[in-house]
Order: C-alpha cells, then sequence, then structure tokens
C-alpha cells in the first residue's frame, strides 16, 4: 500500500506523533511510506506544491499524522489544507486516515475538523487513531498501533478487491458459532426498512446471531434515580430486566438497531438504556466490538452521532461499524458485518478519545467521592485499577519541580531547552529502533 504521510506538526522531524509513523514503518516494511513534513515546510509549500501533488497523485492513501493544538490541529496544518482547496489539487476517491497525540483534550474535535474537510473534497474517510503521547513507550500503546493499521489495511484490501465478493448466504443454523452476536432493536411489525437492514446484516455476518426486540419486554417503567441499585446492582422493579441484560451482556458482541426518532434513538430505547444506570458508570462490556443498524438520515443528526460514539467510548467498545440506508458517509449492512467480524476475530479494543478519557475521569472522581453509596461502582473501580489519580503519581511530580527550577537559574534554561527535544524523543528511538539517540 502507497501511503503520503502529510506531517502536520512545526516540529517536523523531532514530533512525537511522527515517532509512531516510524515504527509503523518498521513493523509494515511491504507499506511504501512517503513523508512530507508539512507543517515544517509549510513556507516554502505555500510558494510551491509540487511535492504535495506529486505525493497525493502516487497515493492510495493520505495519513494525516500531527499533535492537537487548541481543540484542533496546528494553524500550518490549517493552512496545507486551505492551499489544497485553493489550488484544487485532487484528491477525490483516495483514502485517508489520521494519526494524533495528545492528552485527549478535544482530540474529537481536531478529528472532526480534517474529517469533514477530507469529506468536502471527496476523500474516503476511515477513523483515526488517537494516541496519549506516551503510548507508545508502552507494550499495550504498540499494540493498539499495530491493531489499528491492521485494520485500516483490511478495509483498503476488501474495498480494492479485483474481485466482488459473493454475498454470505448460509443459512442461520449452519453460521459459526465461535462468537455470539446479539441485537438489540425496538423495531415494529410495520417497520419494513429497518428490519430490511436486520435480516440482511444478518445474512451478511458470519457468525451466530441472535435477535432481541425491546418490544417484546414489558418495562415497569423508566429509571427512577432512587439509587436502589447503587449497593448491589439490583434495580428496584421487579420486571425481569436485570436477567435481560445479563443474557445481552453476555453475547461476544452487541449491534444495535433502530430508527431515527424526534432526533434520538427513541423513547423505548432510553428506557433500556437509563434502566443500566450503574452500568453507566461502569464498563462491564469492555472489550465487546459494537456496531449501529439505523434507519433514517443519521448524517443531518450531529448530537444522536456524538452519543453512538461516545456510548462506545464509555463503554469501551470498539466502533466496528455504523451503516444506515440513507447512502451518505455511512457503511453497507455488507460492510458493517465485515468490519464487526473483522473486530470479533482480531479482538479489536477501543481506541480511546475525548469521549472515553475526559468521560472516565469524571466518574472515577465522582465514583471515589460516593464510594460510601456507590458500592457496587466503588469495588468495580478498585478491582479494575481504575482510580489512577494524577496526584499520587509522586516520582512524575518532583521531577517537574526540578526542572520547574533549573528552568529559573540563569544559563541553565537555555541549556535545558536545547536538550529537552532530545530527552523527549529519545525514549521513542528506543522502542523504534532498539538503540538510545547518541551524541
Amino acid at each position: 500500500m502507497k501511503v503520503l504521510v502529510i506531517n502536520g506538526s512545526p516540529k517536523g522531524k523531532n514530533s512525537i506523533t511522527y515517532q509512531t509513523i516510524r515504527f509503523l514503518q518498521r513493523k509494515f516494511p511491504r507499506d511504501e511510506f512517503e513523508i512530507i513534513h508539512a507543517g515544517a515546510q509549510i513556507s516554502a509549500l505555500e510558494q510551491d506544491m509540487w511535492l504535495i501533488r506529486e505525493g497525493v497523485r502516487n497515493a492510495q492513501m493520505i495519513l494525516f499524522a500531527y499533535p492537537v493544538y487548541t481543540f484542533l490541529a496546528p494553524s500550518q496544518l490549517h493552512r496545507l489544507i486551505s492551499l489544497l482547496k485553493e489550488q484544487k489539487i485532487n484528491v477525490s476517491g483516495k483514502y485517508m486516515t489520521q494519526i494524533t497525540t495528545s492528552k485527549h483534550f478535544y482530540d474529537v474535535t481536531a478529528h472532526r475538523y480534517i474529517e469533514d474537510n477530507c469529506r468536502e473534497m471527496g476523500m474516503r474517510v476511515l477513523r483515526g487513531f488517537s494516541a496519549d503521547m506516551t503510548d507508545l513507550l508502552t507494550k499495550k500503546g504498540e499494540l493498539e498501533v499495530i491493531t489499528y493499521w491492521n485494520y485500516i489495511r483490511h478495509i483498503i484490501q476488501e474495498e480494492t478487491s479485483p474481485f466482488e465478493k459473493e454475498p454470505d448466504r448460509t443459512p442461520f443454523e449452519e453460521k459459526d458459532r465461535r462468537y455470539r452476536v446479539v441485537i438489540v432493536t425496538d423495531c415494529t411489525r410495520e417497520n419494513n426498512r429497518l428490519r430490511r437492514m436486520i435480516v440482511d446484516f444478518r445474512k451478511e455476518l458470519p457468525y451466530e446471531s441472535h435477535v432481541v426486540n425491546l418490544q417484546n419486554f414489558a418495562f415497569q417503567g423508566g429509571c427512577l434515580g432512587c439509587f436502589h441499585c447503587a449497593a448491589d446492582g439490583v434495580c428496584v422493579y421487579q420486571d425481569g430486566f436485570d436477567a435481560l441484560l445479563r443474557k445481552i451482556q453476555r453475547a461476544d458482541s452487541i449491534v444495535y438497531a433502530f430508527s431515527i426518532r424526534d432526533h434520538s434513538m427513541g423513547a423505548l430505547f432510553k428506557t433500556y438504556d437509563d434502566r443500566q444506570f450503574c452500568n453507566g458508570h461502569r464498563a462491564v462490556t469492555a472489550g465487546k466490538p459494537m456496531a449501529y443498524l439505523v434507519d433514517g438520515e443519521l448524517s443531518q443528526e450531529e448530537n444522536l452521532r456524538m452519543i453512538l460514539e461516545a456510548r462506545c467510548q464509555m463503554g469501551e467498545n470498539f466502533l466496528a461499524g455504523l451503516s444506515t440506508n440513507e447512502g451518505v458517509g455511512a457503511d453497507s449492512t455488507a460492510a458493517c458485518a465485515d468490519k464487526l467480524a473483522y473486530a470479533l476475530k482480531h479482538r479489536m479494543t477501543v481506541n480511546k478519545n475525548f469521549y472515553g478519557v475526559g468521560g472516565g475521569k469524571i466518574f472515577r472522581d465522582l465514583v471515589y467521592e460516593m464510594q460510601g453509596m456507590m458500592q457496587e461502582d466503588h469495588r468495580f473501580y478498585k478491582k479494575k485499577h481504575l482510580y489512577d489519580f494524577p496526584q499520587k503519581k509522586w516520582d512524575t511530580i518532583l521531577f517537574m519541580k526540578l526542572a520547574g527550577l533549573l528552568l529559573k537559574v540563569p544559563g541553565c534554561k537555555e541549556q535545558l531547552q536545547a536538550r529537552m527535544t532530545e530527552g523527549m524523543l529519545m525514549p521513542y528511538e528506543k522502542v523504534i529502533t532498539g538503540n538510545p539517540l547518541k551524541e
């Protein structure tokens, strides 16, 4: 695969984000990475865009790599986006994705900015990867970026295969039973559009699937906010919802199928969500990929789209596919089924962004403060080691205090700043090449 990497960082080769690109080059030697340090060379590119033009012409995919600056991409990358449009460089039909590093503070808005501009220029948008600045220095972080790149390569290979795949028409009773998929829906008898999506999805999915229709469950009522479930997780209602919920949660993957109603998933689905009150604080289905089948014009529902992604982020569920029947910027049911099958087989895990990281910290602090009442949540957070308070990282705090004192010493500030970049990159050099940076 030929990849044009547009490095939007003003630091160029010294960018921490760029170290992830170097890591991918080493792990995937068969992929061809052409790299343009656009952020560092933006003045030259304003005079002549020949490098970009040629890079785009030869590339199968364009990969934007950049740090998140103040809610969005750096201003240098903003300028490059403007130049692409002003000079009418043809990127139509090209695949695109993005890799960012940050502390996850509004990385979602940065990603959306790049995606919106790329869609406007006719590109085929693939979900990006958002990393913490130090993720690559851990084995977990290395595995996440490798898994992400394999997923991107799989999507492109499937969509660009010269042979059209035959649809999977395996009878339901003969489906692969290694994984069990539950489809939760509120589909009525009259809703033929949503019903057709569910039928087509199940036909294309190679694994066994079951449908749970909320229309068939007699809810006694919606959540009362009474905190009855806070101590032991048991709801005050005696309508059997706990048993239904456990049945759904035991599946290897959950798919939600609904029609857009009143700019939401509808009142019945909201009842289902609210009745999982304590589960809203705890990621009890973490690691299980999720998909959505949506009947309606989801592209016009900005708030709902954010909610669907945030639900996956807070639940630590990989968002494998999102299919709508509007035909605008969404997966077909076949593509959605293929992505979910891949996610199950390869055990895809969520790449957390601002929704997951920020929301998780809010509930972490709340549960810790209210642990006396929210006992079930407190036990879960302790077991999962979720109380990761930065106030307890004494080694980091002391190191930063020492650095701050040195910056105040005359003569030390210039020397420290000169070596700061080298010091920041040294751990990444060990990860990528196995050798530290040499003097």
